[in-house]
């Protein structure tokens, strides 16, 4: 499976509609995103059952602002709307099939309340009405 080219018009459908989606943040200009690039469409020949996107940081710096991307490649997982996984660097081969086999056995419902869990200590505590 090509890799889909997401731009601030199409990334919410695109996220919304799959399940599992990789998003490879990079420039043209960018010797490590040149790099990375090969390892990325391997990748993506080899889960074709996975999205595989691009956000080129040039041509959507909107979305690389929102991402809060500082440094390129940067690789995001996207799982059930949730941002799993981000890091920056070309990751080799072998660290890119790790990071998706761990992101594939996460399960989804303890990533969700782990999410609850921190946004309610960090809205003031264990959850509990303030005086």
């Amino acid at each position: 499976m090509s890799t889909v080219e997401l731009t601030k018009e199409n990334f919410d459908q695109v996220v919304s509609d799959n399940d599992f989606v990789l998003i490879d943040f990079w420039a043209d200009w960018c010797g490590p995103c040149k790099q990375f690039a090969p390892v990325y469409e391997g990748a993506a020949e080899r889960h074709s059952d996975l999205v595989f996107a691009k956000v080129d940081t040039e041509a959507q710096q909107e979305l690389a602002a929102a991402f809060e991307i500082q440094s390129i490649p940067t690789l995001m997982i996207v799982r059930d709307n949730v941002a799993v996984f981000a890091q920056p660097g070309a990751l080799p081969e072998a660290a890119l099939e790790d990071v998706i086999g761990q992101a594939r056995a996460l399960d989804m419902d303890e990533v969700r309340q782990s999410i609850k869990a921190a946004e309610a200590k960090a809205a003031g505590g264990d959850g509990a009405a303030e005086a």
